[in-house]
């Protein structure tokens, strides 16, 4: 049996682009990231047109695609004015995620929103923050090769 080729944590990346000049950086201090793809479904019984009597199948059509990101990590000094800013900006803020695989690295680009942003901590322990973010339309997925 071969094992499976994997990445690594680091190599989920999830970077801003507060001035939206295309130049994208990812803020310090996250030590866990999750990305969840969502699709919106709508739902519609499908009787059967030979036997309407028997009990109807469920058929599902797509009616919006979504994009969310959520993070822990600690409020780095380095990156607490990126988030601050991103959250409390009326619009969306440009974002890029980025997954690096050993051949290739899939980025999906595009606006989201800070949804979220919980700061906490204990005495004698570190600050913490955890961010939710949500797209604002397309999240544009491209796979270049990596060289």
């Amino acid at each position: 049996m071969a094992p499976p080729t994997t990445t690594r944590g680091g190599k989920l990346r999830v970077l801003l682009d507060l001035a939206g000049g295309g130049t994208y950086a990812a803020p310090c201090g996250f030590n866990s990231k999750t990305v969840t793809f969502s699709k919106g479904l709508e739902e519609i019984l499908l009787s059967d047109c030979d036997n309407p009597d028997d009990i109807p199948w469920v058929g599902r059509d797509a009616t919006q695609l979504s994009m969310s990101v959520s993070g822990e990590g600690v409020l780095a000094d380095e990156s607490r004015d990126t988030w601050f800013d991103a959250f409390h900006q009326t619009d969306s803020v440009a974002a890029k995620v980025e997954i690096e695989f050993a051949a290739s690295t899939e980025t999906w680009t595009g606006l989201m929103h800070i949804e979220s942003l919980e700061v906490a901590g204990q005495n004698g322990r570190r600050v913490t923050l955890n961010v939710s973010m949500q797209s604002d339309g397309e999240m544009v997925r491209t796979t270049p090769v990596n060289p």
